[in-house]
Parts: structure tokens; sequence; C-alpha cells
């Protein structure tokens, strides 16, 4: 678990020399998995596998969830081990998995992280909207996201949140969550992610934005200057919303989320010829990793029923979203309205509005590049007629 990049072909090629053709290497760092693809196809003298591992400190201590790529013979032979020491799910199955060949496990990983990035951040977009838009102290939010924590959204995330909010600077200075300077860090997985994604045209824009907002988080010294400039943005909310708004408008944006990850899985299994196993994946993600939710059981399920199918399109995640979605828009809506950055949850809504729309505004788009470069275009009623009338004949 050296850190990715250089440090790792750097320590496979410091063990070259030692190790034999039945000898096994594993990295279990946060690799890239096209760096994964490359080492496993190498030809090194010994056995290599690339394996994603989420659990962070408690994860160490307490089993983690694993995610294996790499031959299932060599799997078999870890197998025992890792299962051993993974974290385990309520229904006691070790949260360790083979996910496929190669980078296969590495990608799973980074698509978690995404989900992670995504995650975090729709909860750092309510937690604002109550400091902000309700003017609740740090406490009040964190005893909302207790309570948020016995419902559909238990998970390590909301849980941890009502942690932080709660807790008090030991130096005496009131709430710790008012003193933590608001520049989010992050290792890089996110980014590979959306990256990622562009490359496979798989949308994530609710990933995608939660990277965008770490990257401006950074921007401190521009943000005050952005003040100063036009003034303090969040206006309050004067009852516009509620608690149980902002609850459902979380569910919301999280179902959206995990569905693009896992439509992004899809689409990779496509792309690299690999089998990926989604209930599989789901089920690895249920203890131990940062994201581990209890809604994972239900996805679980519902992969099983159709892995090929939208998240969204399935009818148990399709009730929860009827039921959430009005939340979300008055969410989002009393953000646009009041000043209130939410790019993660209005990233969300949009894309949903999209994946209901049959008939979308793409049209517009072929007609202007068949416009300025003779693209071409299809017509609904199947005429051979490619080019608009600006074509020359």
């Amino acid at each position: 678990m050296v850190p990715a990049g250089q440090p790792v072909d750097d320590q496979l090629a410091a063990l070259s020399p030692l190790l034999g053709p039945d000898d096994l290497v594993i990295d279990a760092g946060n690799a890239n998995f096209h760096d994964t693809n490359r080492r496993a196809r190498a030809g090194l003298p010994f056995r290599f596998m690339g394996i994603g591992v989420s659990g962070g400190e408690d994860g160490a201590r307490h089993g983690p969830a694993i995610m294996a790529g790499g031959d299932p013979a060599d799997w078999a032979r870890i197998a025992p081990v890792l299962q051993a020491i993974a974290a385990r799910a309520e229904d006691g199955t070790p949260c360790a998995a083979h996910l496929g060949p190669d980078g296969a496990g590495h990608f799973v990983k980074a698509v978690h992280n995404g989900i992670e990035y995504a995650d975090m951040q729709m909860i750092a977009e309510v937690y604002g909207v109550m400091r902000d838009g309700m003017g609740l102290p740090a406490a009040a939010i964190g005893d909302a996201f207790a309570r948020w924590n016995t419902g559909p959204l238990q998970s390590y995330l909301v849980e941890i949140a009502a942690t932080v909010a709660t807790a008090t600077d030991p130096a005496g200075s009131g709430p710790l969550l008012d003193i933590i300077v608001d520049a989010a860090g992050q290792k890089g997985t996110g980014r590979w992610t959306a990256i990622e994604a562009q490359n496979l045209a798989a949308p994530i824009p609710v990933i995608e934005a939660a990277v965008m907002a770490r990257n401006v988080s950074a921007r401190r010294a521009e943000r005050a200057a952005g003040e100063a400039l036009f003034g303090l943005a969040p206006q309050p909310l004067h009852g516009t919303l509620d608690e149980r708004d902002l609850e459902q408008a979380l569910i919301a944006g999280k179902i959206l989320c995990y569905a693009q990850g896992f439509a992004m899985m899809t689409a990779a299994a496509g792309e690299f010829g690999w089998s990926l196993d989604l209930p599989a994946i789901a089920r690895v993600w249920r203890a131990g990793c940062i994201i581990r939710s209890a809604m994972l059981n239900d996805m679980a399920t519902a992969l099983a029923q159709d892995p090929t199918r939208n998240l969204i399109l399935s009818e148990f995640f399709a009730d929860h979203l009827r039921r959430s979605l009005p939340a979300l828009r008055r969410t989002v809506a009393a953000g646009a309205t009041h000043g209130l950055a939410l790019p993660a949850l209005g990233a969300g809504l949009a894309w949903f509005d999209m994946m209901r729309t049959a008939r979308g505004t793409a049209n517009m788009i072929q007609g202007q590049r068949d416009f300025f470069g003779l693209h071409g275009f299809e017509r609904l009623d199947g005429r051979a007629l490619p080019h608009g009338p600006w074509a020359a004949p």
C-alpha cells in the first residue's frame, strides 16, 4: 500500500530480482486502473494483482471492503485471508470479492471514491442550507443528521456528519466545525473517476460537480475577493424549506448519484470486456467502506433483478424518487433564488429531468452541427435527407 504512481513501479522493480514466478505481489493502494492494467500486462517475473481497499482507519482496524482485480486463480489463493479480514455485512457475508481481470478492482474502487466525493458534497450542501439559509447552529445541524441516520439515509457518512457537527473545540472556542477551514483536500481518485467517465461517455454529473466543488473550495482568496465585490450570497430562507425537505432532497440526490456510478461501471464493462457483477459490488460496499449505507441492500436487490437497467428505473427506487423529488426541486429552487450553492444536488436534478424526457433538445445541436460542419443528422420520419437546406447543392 504505497502511494499511487511511480512509487508502485519503483517497488515492483525492486522486488523483481527477489521473487519467483509463483510469488504474488498485491498493490492494495489507490492506483489508477490504467496503471494496474499496464503492470498486469508488463510481463513481470511474478504474479500481480490490483486490489481496491476502502475503510480508512476504522476499516484498517475492524475490517475494510475489498475489491479485487486479477487472475481468478490468484484470487483463489488469497481469498480465504482477505475474506477473513474483510468487514462483514449484517448477514455475515464478507465484503470482499473478485470483480474482474487486471485493473477491474481498482476501477471499481475509483468509482466508489467518486460516489464518496458526491455523498460528502451533498451532505455539505445540505449543511450549508441549514447553516446559511436557516441560521441553525452546528449542534442543531448535527442533531438533524443524527435523526436522519435512523431512516433511509442511515449511512457511515451521515453518522459521522452528525458527530462532526456536534463536536466542540478542545481549545474552548465553541463548535469545532465553525473553526475548520473550508477548503477540502483530495487525493485524486474522484478526479480520475470524472475523467474516465468522459472517456466512456458515461454521464456522472453529481460526481463531476463534487470534484468541481472541492477545487473551488481551495480558492479561498478568490472566493473572498468575490464576496467583497458582489456581496455575501446566501439569503435567509424564512421558512421556505424545513428539515423534512432537506432529508428527502438528500435521499433523492443519493439515489441519483449511485445510479450514475453503477451506470458508469456498466459502460466500463462494455468498453473493457469485463463482466462486472454489479449486485456483488453493491454487496461489497454494504460494510467496511466509506460509502456504506442501508440503501445498498436494496440496490443489490434491484441490480440483481436487472443489472442492465438504470437504477432509477427499478420499481423500488422509482417509488423512492416519486416521493423525494418534489423536496429536491424545492431545495434546488430555494438555493438558486437565495444564493445558496448546491452544485451536486442541482446536477443530480438536471440529469434526472433529462433522463425522464423522451424528446430532448439535442435536435437543435444536431441542426447547428450540420449547418457549420455538414455533419448530418437522422430524421424522425426516417427519410434519406441527411442535411438541411443550408447545404450547398
